[in-house]
């Protein structure tokens, strides 16, 4: 997939539906403080592994606060999407399977790992995490997720996926790495 990035411009943002910047002022032993906050929404991510193909499932795409780090602005990510709907989480999870990946995994092959919060210095998005087992028969589409979304579907061989963890050259996430751990801990004993 040819990725052809042009930046414009960067500008302060005002008003966004995903977002809301805000300041909390508040009392820390005796001593008054503020911080800087984003006030964000939930989300949801999936660890896939494909069992016929013996690989990890990614999406690979675009992100503008990573190119502010590197320049390049591409990261290897899980699955994953934002809790903005009126569906169960466990539901919300699915739908982002098959709009990035195009493969339909019914809810009860999706196994939960755990919860946590992200960006805690300034966001503390609440994320849940599940993994689910692919195999060629859930694939429906391509993927590559819905509307203006760019999205690439990458498979890691599991044999190669330590020597992709501690490769720092590649932009991952904490979920994704987290997501690694708990699989080679559970199931590569």
């Amino acid at each position: 997939m040819k990725h052809e990035i042009e930046i414009i411009k960067i500008e302060e943002c005002f008003v966004s539906e995903y977002i809301k910047p805000k300041s909390m002022f508040y009392v820390q032993n005796s001593i008054e403080k503020r911080w800087d906050i984003v006030d964000t929404h939930n989300s949801v991510a999936i660890l896939l592994f494909h069992k016929d193909l013996d690989s990890f499932v990614f999406v690979k795409q675009f992100r503008p606060s990573i190119y502010l780090k590197n320049k390049d602005g591409f990261t290897y990510e899980l699955c994953a999407g934002i809790v903005d709907k009126d569906k169960t989480l466990i539901e919300i999870a699915k739908e982002e399977i098959l709009e990035e990946t195009g493969y339909d995994v019914p809810l009860e092959k999706m196994e939960k790992i755990s919860s946590f919060y992200t960006a805690v210095g300034f966001a503390g998005g609440r994320q849940t995490l599940y993994y689910a087992v692919l195999d060629d028969s859930m694939k429906i589409s391509e993927g590559g997720g819905i509307e203006n979304e760019a999205i690439e579907v990458i498979y890691l061989k599991r044999e190669d996926t330590l020597e992709f963890m501690f490769d720092e050259s590649i932009a991952t996430t904490s979920g994704l790495m987290f997501a690694l751990m708990w699989y080679f801990r559970n199931y590569e004993k």
